[in-house]
């Protein structure tokens, strides 16, 4: 993790997150291909940007920090593969809830 944290820095408003892999198998114990799985929409932020620049030039406070599970929206976010390990480069807008 700290690997990522010295390669990746986000900018602004945006967070990488590390997507969670869905269930492989269904409830009746069907096995999914890869090619029928949905895109995951739930992840751990790994690191956070500083967060927005008002128009005063002043920064608005991110609403969330490194190691949180978060919902975040279905497209959203631009994917990048760091070494084995693959994330998401998402802007705070697209962060739908926090999981507690």
């Amino acid at each position: 993790m700290s690997t990522v944290n010295t390669t990746l820095r986000p900018l602004g408003d945006r967070v990488v997150v590390r997507p969670t892999e869905q269930e492989e198998v269904t409830a009746s114990g069907i096995v999914l291909p890869d090619t029928a799985k949905e895109k995951p929409q739930r992840g751990e932020i790994i690191a956070v940007g500083p967060g927005r620049l008002n128009d005063d030039g002043s920064r608005l406070p991110m609403d969330v920090k490194d190691g949180e599970q978060v919902l975040f929206a279905k497209y959203a976010g631009t994917e990048v593969k760091v070494g084995e390990d693959e994330f998401l480069i998402i802007s705070e807008k697209d962060i739908l809830a926090v999981v507690s």
